[in-house]
C-alpha cells in the first residue's frame, strides 16, 4: 500500500530539490568578497530617513487586496472573450453575473470609502 505514495514522495523530494538546489548552489558557488558597502542595508546613496520596520497604514494592504481582486476579474475576462462564440448565450448570461457581483463589490468598496486615499 506504500507504493502508491511514490509518486506523491518523489514530487515532494523533485520540489525541494528544484527549490533548494539553485540556493545551495550559488551559496557555494558564488564569490564571497564582502565588504562594507556590499553588507549595508541601504544601497540608495544615503542614510534611510525612518526604521526600516516602520508600520504602513492598513488602507495601503486594503488597496493593494483591491487591485488584485479586481486584476484578476480581468484575467477572467480575456479567455471568456476569446471563445465568447463559442458559449453562447449561457455564457454570456454568466459572465453578466459575475461581473454584476463585482460591479457591486466595488460599488461597496467605494461608499465605504476604501478607495480614498487622504
Amino acid at each position: 500500500m506504500l507504493e502508491n505514495y511514490l509518486p506523491v514522495l518523489l514530487f515532494i523530494l523533485v520540489g525541494l530539490l528544484v527549490g533548494i538546489g539553485p540556493v545551495l548552489a550559488g551559496f557555494i558557488l558564488g564569490p564571497h568578497k564582502p565588504y562594507k558597502e556590499k553588507q549595508s542595508p541601504y544601497e540608495c546613496g544615503f542614510e534611510a530617513f525612518e526604521d526600516a520596520r516602520m508600520k504602513f497604514d492598513v488602507r495601503y494592504y486594503l488597496v493593494a487586496i483591491l487591485f488584485i481582486l479586481f486584476d484578476l476579474e480581468i484575467a477572467f475576462l480575456f479567455p471568456w472573450a476569446v471563445v465568447f462564440k463559442e458559449l453562447g448565450l449561457y455564457g454570456f448570461v454568466v459572465m453578466s453575473i459575475f461581473l454584476a457581483i463585482l460591479v457591486v463589490g466595488f460599488i461597496y468598496e467605494w461608499r465605504k470609502g476604501a478607495l480614498e486615499w487622504e
